[in-house]
């Protein structure tokens, strides 16, 4: 049962900053971004992203700006859209210095790789001056010509030099508000640097395992890397890398929080792989339900069991659950409610969680209603 196995994580202390809206560390919850794959130059394409990614409950999105053009475009797709941007931008100081101008909310650029002195404090400077936060981005794919001959290939140790080669940039002038992410493709590198950097610094950290592949084998090694990290208290927000559509990235974020307690966002389906003493199509019900109900952000446990073997155990703990019988029997709230024809499944299922949900809103809202005094 749920109470004899929730494990309450200890997330470390880090230091917070604001990515626009959004409280990034300290006891702020673990934030979900993802980042647009458009031609930035193309405003309105890159804009029906950004809504797209926030329609699914994304916190930030990161927004690639090589060039003076796209930094024009990223103003005004700034003005177009509500959620927090972090731009992406490597080597030219002035494209940070120009976003800087147009209202971005966190600049991505590792200090160390946009020339001079005088142009890393020109971009700290505007930073300081926009109330912007940076973000140090070390990959395993990038690493520094002398740090690649140092240690001869990708190591936690390389990805951690690297990181804090950047830091102290920042350290010396004096500015304190940034995040760092440390990522390899490979899920051992990425959790050893990320244990190993978590332990020197305050700053927040960005989790993500960089070209973790497709949406299959991308999500199930993000999922084993992140949740390594994250149920260690390790992580102030994430990204799944997928080469899939960035909405799925979202969708995978949440679900491994989720699964961790972490946060709760949606619908958490839990449902047997069904089986020869299933029902009802255990399978053709929980897809047809995941995808009617991605609307949904407010959170809510619901049970599909195909057999009376484990179905009333589970669906007593839901707040919705179906047991396969002859007929099947709907609980609500833990308790036997009604009996459902096969026919009729993803309707009534659908109907008794959106009439759950709406319920759910009434008792949040007459609480918000209710003064302190009149509480007992």
């Amino acid at each position: 049962m749920m109470e004899n196995t929730t494990v309450n994580i200890q997330r470390r202390k880090s230091r917070q900053i604001m990515v626009g809206n959004v409280a990034v560390g300290g006891d702020a919850p673990v934030a979900v971004q993802s980042m647009t794959n458009t031609e930035t130059t193309d405003v309105a394409a890159t804009v029906a992203q950004i809504k797209a990614l926030q329609n699914v409950g994304a916190d930030i999105v990161r927004v690639s700006v090589p060039t003076m053009d796209a930094a024009e475009a990223f103003g005004k797709i700034k003005q177009q859209v509500s959620i927090p941007l972090v731009a992406d931008i490597h080597f030219d100081y002035k494209i940070a210095l120009r976003v800087a101008e147009l209202g971005v909310d966190c600049l991505r650029i590792n200090p160390g790789n946009i020339g001079r002195e005088e142009r890393v404090r020109a971009v700290v400077d505007s930073a300081r001056d926009h109330g912007i936060p940076i973000r140090i981005g070390v990959n395993a794919g990038s690493l520094e010509k002398e740090l690649q001959k140092k240690y001869g290939e990708p190591t936690p140790d390389a990805l951690v030099e690297s990181a804090l080669r950047h830091i102290d940039i920042l350290d010396r002038l004096n500015y304190p508000d940034f995040k760092v992410s440390l990522k390899a493709s490979d899920v051992f590198m990425t959790v050893h640097a990320y244990r190993k950097l978590a332990q020197q610094i305050e700053q927040p950290l960005h989790l993500g395992i960089t070209e973790a592949g497709g949406l299959r084998s991308g999500s199930v090694k993000s999922a084993i890397g992140l949740g390594m990290l994250l149920s260690e208290g390790i992580g102030d927000t994430i990204r799944v890398s997928l080469a899939a559509d960035p909405v799925e990235e979202i969708k995978v974020g949440f679900d491994i929080l989720k699964s961790l307690r972490i946060r709760s966002k949606g619908i958490n389906l839990i449902a047997c792989p069904s089986c020869s003493r299933q029902q009802f199509d255990v399978i053709s019900t929980v897809n047809a339900l995941e995808a009617r109900l991605e609307d949904i952000t407010e959170p809510m446990d619901v049970a599909v069991i195909g057999c009376v073997v484990n179905g009333p155990g589970e669906a007593k703990e839901a707040a919705i659950g179906l047991t396969g019988g002859t007929p099947n029997l709907l609980y609500v709230d833990g308790k036997p409610n009604h009996k459902v024809e096969n026919e009729a499944l993803v309707d009534e299922l659908e109907q008794q969680i959106r009439k759950r949900i709406e319920i759910q809103k009434q008792q949040q809202s007459n609480i918000k209603t209710i003064p302190i005094k009149d509480i007992s």
